[in-house]
């Protein structure tokens, strides 16, 4: 099991076009993944659970990623919050 925690930098948030792109990003590992703000955790394979996190510009955000490809979807996440600073 890998945690690591991240900022959205997008300065909208984590609204509904880059949570889709997150979750399409995810959906592509067998590993089981979930995403963590203050004492609120989600499935970070479901749109609505990304949501409802509610994750604003500056939130952080907890990955906590677990399976056989864990390491690779946590190498992917970091460059997803990577890119995201530039999206709208």
């Amino acid at each position: 099991m890998i945690e690591r925690t991240f900022t959205v930098l997008n300065k909208m948030g984590l609204h509904a076009r880059p949570a889709a792109a997150l979750v399409t990003a995810l959906q592509k590992f067998d590993s089981e993944v979930a995403l963590r703000k203050d004492d609120q955790e989600v499935d970070g394979k479901s749109i609505m659970g990304i949501l409802t996190l509610t994750a604003e510009f500056g939130s952080k955000l907890t990955v906590v990623a677990d399976g056989p490809d864990e390491q690779a979807l946590m190498d992917n996440m970091n460059q997803f919050f990577i890119d995201q600073e530039h999206e709208e």
